[in-house]
C-alpha cells in the first residue's frame, strides 16, 4: 500500500511569544516538525508534502535540510485544518494511496501507532487517531458504536451522556487520497471561527455510506506543543524515554537524570556514560567505549573502546577509532583519530588526520585557519607531539617522528625525524631583580600622580 504524509505545519504559535515558527522550536536538538517527519517516515512514504504558513521560508530550509524530496506548500491564510490539508492537493495530483495527515507541532507519536492506522485504513475509508484522555477535557469526543466510529462531537456541542465519553480525538487522519480531497472540498465554515475543521470528515463520510474507525493510542503520544511550557515538559518527556531505552539497550547511566540526549543518538551496550554529559544530534558511540563527565558530543563517531573526557568536546565529522584516549578539555573537529592514538588533555584537533598509536601532548594546538581558508594537517602512526606544539597546517607529519615541545612546526617532518621549532633560551643575570626595581618604581610613581 503506497501512503502519502502531508504535514499542518502553518500555525504561528502566538503563545510561544516568538518570531521563530512554532514548529520550529528545538526539541532534543530538532525542530519539533523533523520529529514528526521522522516518525512517518518510517511507513517509507512515496510523498511528503509540509503545509507551511507563518515563516514558510525557515520552514522550508529546515524541511529540505532534514529530506531534499520533501515538498513544501504554503498556506497563504490560516482557515483551518480541512483548509490547509486542501492546499496539498496540487503535490498528490496521481497519487492514488492513503494519506496520512499529521500536525508539526505533536513530536510523540510513533511509527507503530502510524503503521496501525496504516493497517485499518485497508478495511476501512476513514480512520481516526484517539486516546482514552485522563481528563478528557474540551477534546472532541469520538462517539463509537462498536468498532465503528459514527461521529466526533466537539465538547460545547456535546450533552451530558457525551462529555462523559474518554475516548477524545487527536486530529489526526488516514483516508484514501481521492476520498479525502472529495470529503474536504464538502467541508463548511459554519461554525464560530469560520473554520475548516478536517475531522468533519467523519460526518461527511458516514453521511455518504462510508465507514471510518478509531486507533487508539497513548495519551502521550498526542501531546501538542503550544507554549515553552509545553516544550520544557516534552523535552523532560523525550528525556525519560530516552534514557529508559538507553538502559534497555544495555548502557550504564550512573547519574541518568543529568544525561542529555538528542533525537538521534545511538549508544551501542557496555558503554558508560558518564554524569552532565550532552548528545547533540548526529551521535553514535559503539559499544564499550566510555564518555566521562562533562562532556559534549555532536556530530561524531565513537568507536569500541574509545575514552572520551572528561570535559571532552566533540564536534561534527570527529571520528574516533577504536581504543582512543580523548581527554579533558581537549576539542576534536572535522578529524579523524587512528586507532590507539591519544589526545590527553588541553589541545584542539582540528581538520587533521591522525594515525595509529600516535601521542598528542598537552596544549598541541592544529592551526588550521589562515583567516580565510581551513587547511589539513596530517600526523602519521606512532608520531609523538611534544607538549605545546603548534601545527600551522597545511603541514605533514611523518610515520614515528617527532616534535620538541615548545615548537611551532610550520614545513613538512619527514618520517623517524626529530623537528624542534623554537628560538634559543637566552639568560640575563641579575636582569630580573633590576626589572622588578624599575616597574616598582613606575607604579609608585603613577600611584602619586592620582
Amino acid at each position: 500500500m503506497t501512503t502519502a504524509l502531508v504535514i499542518l505545519a502553518a500555525g504561528k504559535g502566538t503563545r510561544m511569544n516568538s518570531d521563530l515558527p512554532k514548529v520550529l522550536h528545538p526539541l532534543a536538538g530538532a525542530p519539533l516538525l523533523i520529529h514528526a517527519m521522522q516518525a512517518g517516515a518510517s511507513l517509507a512514504p512515496e510523498r511528503t508534502v509540509i503545509v507551511a504558513g507563518h515563516g514558510a521560508d525557515e520552514v522550508r530550509t529546515a524541511v529540505l535540510a532534514h529530506d531534499p524530496e520533501a515538498q513544501v506548500v504554503e498556506q497563504a491564510e490560516q482557515l483551518g485544518t480541512a483548509h490547509a490539508a486542501a492546499q496539498a492537493r496540487e503535490e498528490l495530483a496521481g497519487f492514488s494511496g492513503t494519506v496520512i495527515v499529521l500536525f508539526g507541532d505533536t513530536p510523540f507519536i510513533s511509527s507503530d501507532t502510524l503503521q496501525a492506522m496504516l493497517d485499518a485504513q485497508a478495511t476501512h475509508d476513514v480512520v481516526i487517531l484517539g486516546f482514552e484522555a485522563a481528563d478528557p477535557g474540551r477534546y472532541g469526543r469520538l462517539v463509537m458504536q462498536g468498532d465503528t466510529l459514527e461521529r466526533i462531537v466537539e465538547f460545547k456541542d456535546a450533552d451530558d451522556t457525551q462529555r462523559a465519553i474518554t475516548l477524545c480525538n487527536s486530529g489526526v487522519v488516514a483516508c484514501r487520497s481521492q476520498l479525502l480531497f472529495e470529503l474536504v472540498d464538502a467541508i463548511g465554515n459554519d461554525n464560530a471561527a469560520g473554520e475548516y475543521y478536517l475531522t468533519d470528515i467523519v460526518g461527511l463520510a458516514r453521511a455518504r455510506g462510508h465507514s471510518a474507525t478509531v486507533v487508539v493510542c497513548d495519551e502521550s503520544e498526542t501531546l501538542g506543543i503550544n507554549t515553552r511550557a509545553e516544550l520544557a515538559s516534552a523535552e523532560a518527556a523525550f528525556q525519560a524515554r530516552a534514557r529508559a531505552r538507553a538502559f534497555e539497550d544495555g548502557v550504564t547511566l550512573p547519574a541518568p537524570e543529568t544525561v542529555q540526549f538528542a533525537f538521534d543518538t545511538v549508544i551501542g551496550r557496555d558503554t558508560i556514560v558518564e554524569p552532565n554529559v550532552v548528545f547533540g544530534p548526529g551521535v553514535t558511540v559503539e559499544s564499550g567505549a566510555t564518555i566521562r563527565a562533562f562532556s559534549h558530543l555532536e556530530g561524531c563517531h565513537v568507536a569500541r573502546g574509545a575514552i572520551v573526557g572528561p570535559y571532552a568536546r566533540l564536534r561534527p565529522g570527529a571520528e574516533l577509532s577504536e581504543d582512543t584516549r580523548i581527554g579533558n578539555f581537549v576539542e576534536v573537529k572535522n578529524a579523524q583519530i587512528g586507532e590507539g592514538t591519544k589526545v590527553n588533555h588541553l589541545s584542539y584537533i582540528g581538520d587533521a588526520t591522525l594515525g595509529a598509536r600516535t601521542n598528542i601532548g598537552a596544549g598541541t594546538i592544529t592551526c588550521n585557519y589562515d583567516g580565510v581558508m581551513k587547511h589539513r594537517t596530517e600526523i602519521g602512526d606512532e608520531v609523538f607531539i611534544g607538549s605545546n606544539t603548534m601545527l600551522v597546517a597545511p603541514v605533514t607529519i611523518g610515520d614515528r617522528a617527532m616534535t620538541g615541545s615548545g615548537s611551532v612546526i610550520t614545513s613538512d617532518v619527514e618520517p623517524e625525524a626529530l623537528a624542534i621549532a623554537r628560538a634559543p633560551q637566552v639568560e640575563k643575570p641579575g636582569m630580573a631583580t633590576k626589572l622588578l626595581t624599575i616597574l616598582k618604581a613606575k607604579k609608585a610613581k603613577l600611584q602619586r600622580g592620582s
